[in-house]
């Protein structure tokens, strides 16, 4: 059975990354080695990795990502965010198949989902 052990999101710089997803979004660093331009976060039962693009794959960076993080509660982590100066390509909104969701961008302009955990994510028998 395959299964999906980690997501990577491509910066431009290692150091200011990690401290956005370390310090304002609060995943745990698991891992940064800025000789290699690689970190690993445990963000649920997936890893979330950022990678140094090189100036071979610039085109990578500041993309939609369509990597989704899970909050309990949208509306006190947008306001808790926006005290921190996260920039929201999408305020929380009410989503029509029924999920609750905003779109936050990390400092390299890569766009994240932030959604609230709700029953329209909930698998059948939870």
């Amino acid at each position: 059975m395959v299964e999906v052990a980690y997501v990577n999101v491509y910066v431009r710089e290692l150091e200011p990354a990690v401290a956005f997803y370390r310090d304002k979004l609060g995943l745990s660093l698991l891992h940064s080695d800025a000789e290699h331009g690689y970190a690993s976060f445990a963000a649920g039962p997936i890893r979330l990795g950022l990678a140094v693009a090189g100036a071979d794959h610039e085109e990578l960076v500041g993309r939609l990502t369509g990597v989704g993080l899970a909050v309990p509660d949208l509306a006190a982590e947008h306001a808790r965010l926006v005290e921190l100066g996260v920039t929201f390509a999408m305020p929380p909104e009410r989503q029509p198949w029924g999920g609750f969701m905003a779109l936050v961008d990390d400092p390299d302009g890569n766009t994240l989902y932030l959604d609230e955990v709700s029953a329209a994510h909930a698998s059948p028998g939870d």
